[in-house]
């Protein structure tokens, strides 16, 4: 399996944002795993946080936005290319701005940060989705497509048609992302002069410049619109170029525009939170269709992985058996709801309780129809948790665990005499100041039959 990444150290670049025009810092910064990437406005109060969530999405007009909870964050689509062409999974960025950097329009000076600032493997897996069908998304106002099929690997290919004479039909593929840096990262954003004419009068790109962004020209420019485009670009002279290109621009491809707008769905399709497995067709894409996918995808996800069935070898040595749990947890029978640990890392811990007729609770709970009560299955999912958040101490002995918050509790199905029940308890936010906040399952006959998000809290005991 292959390891979560992360960068070894913190880096910062400077730059302006494309359509705010306002100067901003950006640091990447390592993160723990199962961080994902996630962004922090240093500029705001409580530096809040927003996760590269497709569901935060508000709005694509030229470029990606997010928002959650009033706080934006705006284009980041060729940041979020540059992590995932550098195949990394964690990074916290941080930002003193709503906008992100143009930079030259390109993921380029990003990915020469992040290679400069260093890869560490973490101790953790990766989590993969593996295409097993194809899944598309339309959008029928534009024509625009995308779809996945299973595949070997994750490769990307788009396919479009500005339907101009300086620019046609295009096609560009990626077929490994270990060739993101010398493939695409250096393809530049485009914009045709029609458009840019729009997003002057708009307002829309306060931080443009003739060297952040290919402009081709395809329309016959007036004396007021060069006069205009000169003034915006504070530029004595603009001129056209035989390729159609204003300025003095050169193309790094011919294909450069469809290399872009690979770029473009890369960094779109990071919002899915998780790496994909499969091969990705892109016909005419855009922000638009691309988050839609993206919102699409995660989904799925989201309820594929919710609804799946981990198996463990039971017959195994467990990690730790109840002498080592015991010396750990400071419940006692018949309140100690966990017989073994069979498995954990630094984000989630596998807990395992043989379920027995000999119980307490089947004696009244109910005495012809014995079931073991749902608020003991929650319980015990919470010690299954609170071995791991006691790992974190040197002296565990001396903490006790405390319930700060229980939500979206379902039961699924019973559990009866007779039943092995396995926990499973995950991370949903690394641990701080001895607060564990994690998504917790419990499963018995290769059913999910409970399942909760806990919030708990390790405190000394008060000598």
């Amino acid at each position: 399996m292959v390891k979560q990444k992360t960068i070894k150290t913190e880096i910062s670049l400077t730059g302006v944002g494309l359509h705010t025009g306002k100067e901003v810092k950006m640091t990447f910064k390592p993160a723990p795993v199962n961080n994902g990437f996630t962004f922090v406005r240093v500029d705001l109060e409580g530096h809040p946080i927003i996760e590269a969530d497709a569901n935060y999405v508000v709005n694509t007009q030229r470029g990606t936005n997010l928002e959650k909870l009033g706080v934006k964050i705006q284009t980041p689509e060729h940041v979020l290319a540059a992590l995932v062409g550098c195949d990394l999974d964690n990074v916290i960025i941080e930002l003193n701005a709503s906008e992100l950097p143009i930079m030259d329009g390109s993921s380029k000076y990003f990915v020469e940060a992040l290679e400069k600032a260093g890869v560490e493997e973490q101790n953790t897996n990766r989590n993969v989705y593996v295409v097993k069908e194809v899944i598309s998304f339309t959008d029928e106002a534009s024509g625009s497509e995308i779809l996945v099929m299973p595949s070997d690997h994750y490769t990307v290919t788009t396919m479009v048609d500005f339907g101009t004479k300086i620019l046609g039909t295009q096609n560009a593929t990626l077929k490994n992302i270990g060739d993101f840096k010398t493939e695409i990262a250096s393809s530049r954003t485009f914009s045709f002069l029609h458009e840019l004419e729009s997003l002057l009068d708009n307002g829309l790109i306060k931080g443009g410049d003739l060297n952040n962004a290919i402009v081709y020209v395809d329309k016959e420019i007036s004396a007021t619109t060069m006069e205009n485009l000169k003034i915006a670009f504070g530029k004595e002279s603009i001129n056209v170029k035989p390729n159609g290109i204003l300025d003095n621009l050169t193309l790094h491809y011919p294909n450069e525009a469809a290399r872009h707008k690979l770029l473009d769905v890369i960094g779109d399709l990071a919002l899915i939170g998780t790496k994909i497995q499969g091969k990705i067709i892109a016909n005419k894409p855009g922000h638009f269709v691309n988050t839609q996918f993206a919102k699409k995808m995660a989904k799925m996800i989201k309820i594929e992985q919710r609804n799946y069935v981990p198996v463990y070898d039971l017959n195994q040595e467990p990690l730790m058996d109840i002498h080592k749990i015991m010396a750990m947890l400071p419940h006692r029978p018949p309140f100690l709801l966990i017989d073994r640990i069979i498995e954990m890392s630094d984000s989630h811990v596998v807990g395992m309780k043989n379920v027995t007729m000999n119980e307490n609770f089947f004696v009244g709970h109910f005495p012809d129809a014995p079931v073991m009560p749902g608020v003991l299955i929650v319980e015990a999912m919470a010690q299954t948790g609170g071995i791991l958040v006691l790992s974190t101490v040197p002296d565990p002995e001396n903490y006790l665990t405390y319930f700060m918050k229980i939500d979206n509790v379902k039961f699924k199905h019973k559990v009866l005499p007779g039943d092995t029940l396995i926990f499973k308890c995950d991370l949903i936010t690394p641990i701080r100041r001895g607060i564990c906040h994690m998504q917790a399952n419990a499963y018995a006959n290769g059913k999910l039959v409970a399942e909760a998000e806990l919030m708990a809290q390790i405190a000394k005991k008060q000598q």
